[in-house]
């Protein structure tokens, strides 16, 4: 049998170079994808975002939070920080005994985080989460509203800070009965026990590792396995795939100079 010649020409498919034909395409808009871990941001908190901001679009980027193997929003993350604070607190009952009959309130890197009870903290200043969950954790240890803390002057007392001696005018956190201001940060603060870096986290399931990482938490404390460490290795940076793309050759470092 002889078959029928055909005159049809054969399509050949060759890479396509132009990127046009589909990152164009406005849907990429509503994908976003993780670029990346930024590490610990304290005082260059301000600088990365407007870094960021002016890299990817102040909406084209957001942090987000490995927990448990998915990918979830602050306010999810920073519930299982606080938790780690409320378990340790608990199981440390000379620990609340002692800070509350000492502290009238605490605070992380200024006394003015006194003023402060909201995690979510949009500000230039460097964050601070331990002495939020430390005055929340305690306020429900002690069976208080932790909610009716007084921030707006109508009632101050004089606390005495313990690393300075400075003497200060501001609200007592509820449950504290003390008449000292106790300082939650680095070793030669009188509240270092409860440095984050030093509080376990209280899920193994919680517990990241990244190898190629050592920074200052994984030097003191319980190391890796701690809330510091959760928190930090953690957070990743998300960013819109369509601005992502249009880093062009920048794509293999979309977190250049982070």
């Amino acid at each position: 049998m002889i078959l029928p010649v055909t005159t049809e020409a054969v399509r050949l498919i060759t890479p396509c170079d132009h990127g046009g034909m589909w990152t164009d395409d406005p849907a990429l808009a509503e994908i976003w994808i993780c670029i990346g871990h930024p590490g610990f941001s304290g005082d260059d908190k301000q600088r990365r975002h407007d870094l960021l901001s002016d890299r990817f679009g102040p909406d084209g980027w957001r942090w987000r939070f490995v927990v448990r193997g998915r990918l979830v929003d602050f306010d999810e993350a920073i519930a299982e920080y606080e938790q780690s604070y409320r378990v340790h607190l608990t199981e440390h009952p000379e620990l609340v005994a002692w800070l509350t009959s000492v502290a009238g309130n605490v605070y992380d890197h200024s006394v003015d985080n006194v003023w402060e009870d909201d995690y979510h903290q949009p500000g230039p200043a460097a964050n601070h989460y331990q002495d939020i969950s430390v005055r929340r954790v305690i306020a429900e240890m002690q069976g208080v509203d932790a909610d009716h803390t007084t921030t707006d002057g109508s009632s101050l007392v004089e606390l005495t800070d313990l690393a300075t001696g400075d003497v200060h005018r501001l609200p007592r956190a509820p449950g504290f009965h003390g008449d000292h201001l106790v300082q939650l940060r680095d070793a030669r603060s009188p509240g270092y026990p409860l440095n984050p870096a030093l509080v376990p986290v209280y899920d193994p399931a919680l517990i990241t590792t990244r190898p190629d990482a050592v920074e200052w938490f994984h030097r003191e404390g319980c190391g890796h396995l701690s809330v510091e460490a959760y928190w930090q290795t953690a957070k990743v940076i998300e960013v819109r795939y369509d601005r992502f793309l249009a880093l062009g050759d920048l794509r293999d470092e979309p977190l250049r100079d982070i």
